[in-house]
């Protein structure tokens, strides 16, 4: 089973594409695992060990922000309808609702002047300082801004970091132990860029704002290994531990975006496949290199881990491989399905 994809994996890994990839593909038979090739290049050659973390950047949004969130308006703390403004008065635009934050029409655009150098506070002023484009509520536009102000938001409400009702809220109820903000031991991450600034970022956080924003930061940070999100795939393919309620769990494979033709859920992504029937599968990818797909109504999931980001990113030749990477697990996805 599997077979295509595994091939499509590894020579992605032969042809120097990325230094190596954990894989794990999830069914009714159970679940399959590998890993293959490296996880460091430099400053030495370091073969992929098993249960190592990765940095699986933005990631970080659907397996904790989402469901932080999501559990916010299942407890009555918070509707999708609520504006921005009524819990970041800072934010002048009061059309920009939750919605909007989930499904990436809020149309939140503005440049920020270096960016990268402001401090935690500076750069909390300077994104709430940002204004809404004609995109507003017509077009998706990916942005982790909105994921960055949903946290503000659970923040406001629950009175502490988003990173800290991530852990509470969703990694330790799940079991997800290994997973962390803060890895302890460096040695035990997977390493990113070499970066001309910070040198070879190995066991903190990759992404510039959530490098900056530390624990108050809801788009990216989290670390996790293969075997975590394993867990947290299956939860999502249950009908048990849940990380949101069964109702939000059903919605998830339905357009979510105000216009509902934008092919976004609630912070999920969404994919067409055709067996046993046409239905729509969710997905997520991360900047470093990471990516989950879950079919909900066959439950079948596939979890994909790299550093595509080492030694040197942005390496944008990895995108269409990934992409291609899916199609061929949806095609052999469905035959599992089907068989």
């Amino acid at each position: 089973m599997y077979e295509k994809t595994v091939e499509a994996i590894k020579q992605l890994v032969n042809d120097g594409t990325v230094p190596g990839v954990s894989y794990a593909f999830i069914d009714a038979q159970g679940v399959k695992t590998g890993l293959y090739g490296a996880e460091a290049l430099v400053p030495s050659y370091e073969p992929l060990k098993p249960d190592q973390l990765y940095d699986v950047a933005s990631l970080t949004k659907v397996v904790g922000t989402v469901n932080v969130t999501m559990l916010l308006i299942a407890d009555g703390n918070l509707a999708l309808t609520d504006s921005v403004s009524e819990y970041l008065p800072a934010w002048q635009d009061s059309r920009v609702t939750v919605r909007h934050l989930l499904t990436h029409t809020s149309g939140i655009t503005g440049y920020i002047p270096h960016r990268d150098k402001l401090t935690a506070s500076e750069l909390h002023q300077a994104l709430l300082g940002l204004h809404v484009g004609e995109d507003f509520e017509r077009k998706m536009v990916y942005s982790d801004i909105n994921f960055i102000f949903l946290g503000w938001i659970a923040e406001t409400i629950l009175k502490q970091p988003i990173q800290t009702l991530i852990t509470q809220q969703v990694l330790r109820p799940l079991g997800m132990n290994d997973s962390t903000f803060q890895p302890a031991d460096p040695s035990r991450c997977v390493p990113t860029e070499v970066s001309p600034t910070r040198g070879l970022i190995r066991g903190v956080v990759h992404d510039p704002k959530a490098f900056v924003l530390k624990a108050h930061c809801g788009s990216a940070g989290l670390f996790s290994t293969l075997n975590d999100l394993v867990t947290f795939e299956q939860a999502m393919l249950s009908d048990g531990n849940l990380p949101i309620t069964r109702e939000q769990k059903g919605a998830l494979p339905n357009d979510q975006t105000p216009l509902r033709q934008q092919w976004r859920s609630f912070g999920w992504a969404l994919l067409q496949t055709k067996l046993p029937t046409p239905h729509r599968c969710i997905w997520h990818s991360g900047y470093t290199g990471t990516f989950l797909v879950l079919d909900l109504q066959t439950s079948q999931g596939m979890v994909f881990l790299s550093n595509r980001v080492h030694p040197k990113a942005p390496n944008e030749v990895f995108l269409a491989r990934r992409n291609a990477i899916i199609n061929t697990y949806l095609g052999e996805k469905s035959r599992v399905a089907v068989d």
